[in-house]
């Protein structure tokens, strides 16, 4: 039966516990499993039976979320790991050799284009960043050494929509599957496999979760993406001799297109270990119950508020896709149902020194690292999350020195202005 998004959010991927009728998801709080006898062991090492090893590679409480993640983007399969950085890293772990490239938008979070553009490299991953607003750009980088694009579908800091479907097609067109990030838009907003991505990754510390008290990461497979076609993924199409020489990709096409997922736990988790916490999938998959009802507030508070500083004295500008006027309006009626999300960017005159003194004076906002939070936060990118970066780079990146972030919780909207108000009469 489908199901609507707003069910799957409670009901994707859980039943009551078999064996103690538990309707809430336990947290299953243990390292390994006992297995039936030494051919269960055996079947079950040899990816003859899918079933519970080590926590490490699996945990039914991760199991749970895994299902329900894949249930509200429409994949088949994912995979929890420990943090949104380790999502990325195994999706791109399994896709790369040495000596190949990642092209990527250049308006990512400071910390994806720190990870992508400088640690990526003692792994011999080369990459690209490029901006993305034109699709041309991504054409022009990608070459015979280009293993993937990546992009988010709703880019932090600036709010900035990806025309994903056009993206896709460039990406599909040289033999490469698109890893989105999706991580602003949810899949409340923006399912990007529905627009031909391949691969969906997830910081779930952010809106997945929506309360600020775990980190975890997702990695979500469309099983779209043909692996054996263009021989640059040897890691799912050749033999591998950590399974005495089982070619993945043909000894899972049996039961789907899940290799690529597969790969990403038994070769990707397995060896490098960033396994999520139980508690942290129990806390990830009750703040998913009220994404819907969250996700409506968020955006609608985020609205309001842009609006209200297009027309305060002391902002020059406001970057929000959900603004009639903005320049990303148009594809956030194609990929987001026309909203812009909860999190954007203004500029506040009188440049770095306003934007310090502006996060120093709130009250109501929290002026923290994260996103995505029922508290409404505030930072200042180039003084913190990109302030790794180059003079040049913050421009590119859109962490300029005047730009501020805002990520608008679900308080009451009079009580997010009169903060707000309040702290650029300080300046």
């Amino acid at each position: 039966m489908t199901q609507a998004l707003e069910t799957l959010a409670i009901h994707g991927g859980a039943e009551p516990d078999p064996t103690t009728k538990a309707r809430i998801t336990p947290i299953y709080q243990t390292a390994s499993y006992v297995f039936d006898d030494a051919d269960h062991a055996a079947r079950l090492f040899g990816l003859q039976e899918f079933g519970n090893i080590y926590t490490r590679i699996m945990n039914p409480t991760c199991d749970v979320l895994e299902k329900k993640i894949t249930a509200l983007e429409g994949g088949v399969g994912a995979l929890a790991v420990a943090s949104g950085h380790a999502a990325q890293f195994l999706a791109f772990h399994t896709l790369m050799e040495p000596g190949c490239n990642i092209v990527a938008a250049s308006r990512l979070y400071g910390g994806s284009l720190n990870q992508i553009g400088h640690s990526f490299k003692k792994f011999g991953w080369d990459s690209k960043f490029v901006d993305a607003s034109d699709p041309a750009n991504i054409a022009a980088a990608i070459d015979e050494n280009t293993r993937c694009v990546f992009i988010e579908s709703l880019a932090n800091p600036g709010g900035i929509v990806m025309d994903i479907a056009a993206i896709a097609k460039i990406a599909h067109d040289a033999g490469v599957p698109l890893i989105v990030d999706n991580t602003m838009a949810t899949p409340m907003l923006c399912r990007p496999f529905d627009h031909g991505a391949d691969i969906a990754v997830y910081s779930c510390t952010k809106f997945l979760n929506g309360h600020g008290n775990s980190v975890g990461g997702l990695i979500v497979d469309s099983g779209k993406f043909d692996w054996a076609a263009s021989g640059k993924f040897p890691t799912l199409t050749e033999p591998n001799s950590s399974y005495h020489g089982v070619v993945l990709n043909d000894a899972l096409a049996p039961i789907g297109p899940i290799a690529f997922i597969i790969a990403c736990r038994v070769l990707g988790l397995r060896d490098l270990g960033p396994a999520m916490a139980p508690m942290n999938a129990f806390l990830t998959l009750t703040g998913m119950e009220t994404l819907a009802l969250r996700m409506e507030r968020h955006c609608a508070n985020a609205l309001e508020l842009a609006t209200w500083l297009q027309d305060h004295p002391k902002v020059k500008w406001v970057s929000y896709a959900g603004l009639p006027g903005d320049a990303y309006n148009g594809l956030a009626q194609t990929y987001l149902g026309g909203k812009g999300g909860a999190v954007f960017t203004f500029g506040v005159k009188g440049g770095m020194e306003a934007g310090v003194k502006l996060v120093s004076s709130v009250k109501l906002f929290s002026h923290l690292a994260n996103i995505g939070d029922t508290r409404s936060l505030i930072i200042h990118p180039a003084s913190t999350t990109h302030s790794q970066l180059e003079p040049h780079e913050l421009e590119t990146a859109g962490a300029a020195p005047d730009v501020v972030r805002l990520s608008i919780g679900i308080e009451h909207i009079d009580d997010i202005k009169a903060d707000l108000a309040q702290a650029l009469e300080q300046i």
